[in-house]
């Protein structure tokens, strides 16, 4: 998808940013992704990132995205990229952010990312989910509330990727005998302000060597959601789970309940990719 045409909308909400006019001087592909097409825009008055795609696709993906990140820039805990502006034109969505130049780590880089992340976990909410719905990359979440969250799990996480599998027969029976347990394997906590999509490609680091997160996929949900997340494709250093620990605990077994939290963005997966995470996302409802 060709974003030129939308680069006039763009100037538009930039100019209504700045309070003064703006062209965009030039842009640069900015990689990473497989949903949209991004872009670092200069307009001489200052560089800004921005997402642009179709519109029909992926309805309201933006406007969650703004809203993730406001709320996790509230938390004040992670650095986070600013909101500038969203929109449409003719067909097309846009998001604007704050554009952020990537850094070098400083020396207790993990540790900190580690703590940081914990401090934002104690931020907490009376229910599981969120006040609105989002996007697990291109797939839509639902975060409608629920008191509990194993039945925040089931019916808002697991049971819409199921179906949109279509499991059926010995695969879909295993969930179902997997459902009944899970009051017994996940301990009772309090909703954690999640990042939601915490793999290490979702984080990248800020100007001044800290971590700044990106892309989330925001709720409240239980914690060890993003930490099982971070140790999905490879994992994080040691330090940053041993920081993460020593500000806030996690309850005992959580290694063990790591793949079981997993099931969830293994089931996205298998959505949107197929072949090899079928295999995996088998291999943990075997164990459980």
């Amino acid at each position: 998808m060709n974003p030129n045409p939308v680069f006039r909308a763009i100037e538009a909400a930039l100019c209504g940013y700045l309070a003064r006019s703006v062209v965009i001087q030039s842009h640069l592909p900015v990689g990473g992704g497989c949903i949209n097409n991004a872009f670092c825009i200069d307009t001489g008055a200052g560089k800004f990132f921005c997402k642009v795609n179709d519109v029909k696709k992926y309805p309201g993906m933006f406007e969650a995205e703004a809203k993730g990140l406001q709320v996790l820039k509230e938390a004040n805990e992670i650095f986070v990229p600013s909101f500038i502006a969203s929109g449409e034109d003719k067909g097309s969505a846009f998001l604007i952010l704050e554009f952020i130049e990537p850094g070098k780590r400083v020396p207790d880089f993990s540790p900190l990312f580690g703590q940081a992340l914990a401090r934002m976990h104690r931020r907490t909410e009376k229910y599981f989910g969120l006040d609105h719905d989002n996007y697990i990359g291109s797939l839509r979440q639902s975060n409608k509330k629920h008191d509990r969250w194993v039945d925040f799990f089931i019916e808002e996480r697991l049971l819409p990727q199921i179906q949109l599998a279509g499991f059926s027969g010995l695969r879909a029976k295993r969930f179902e005998n997997l459902f009944k347990k899970l009051d017994d394997i996940f301990p009772a906590e309090k909703p954690s302000l999640l990042h939601g999509d915490l793999w290490s490609g979702n984080y990248m680091v800020s100007p001044q060597g800290a971590a700044c997160l990106i892309d989330p996929s925001v709720y409240y949900g239980c914690r060890e959601m993003d930490i099982a997340m971070t140790k999905l494709f490879g994992g994080f250093d040691i330090e940053f789970y041993d920081a993460y620990n020593r500000e806030f605990p996690l309850e005992p077994g959580w290694q063990k309940r790591t793949d079981l939290c997993n099931l969830y963005p293994l089931l996205v997966h298998v959505n949107l990719f197929g072949g090899s995470y079928l295999y995996q996302m088998d291999s943990i409802i075997n164990r459980f």
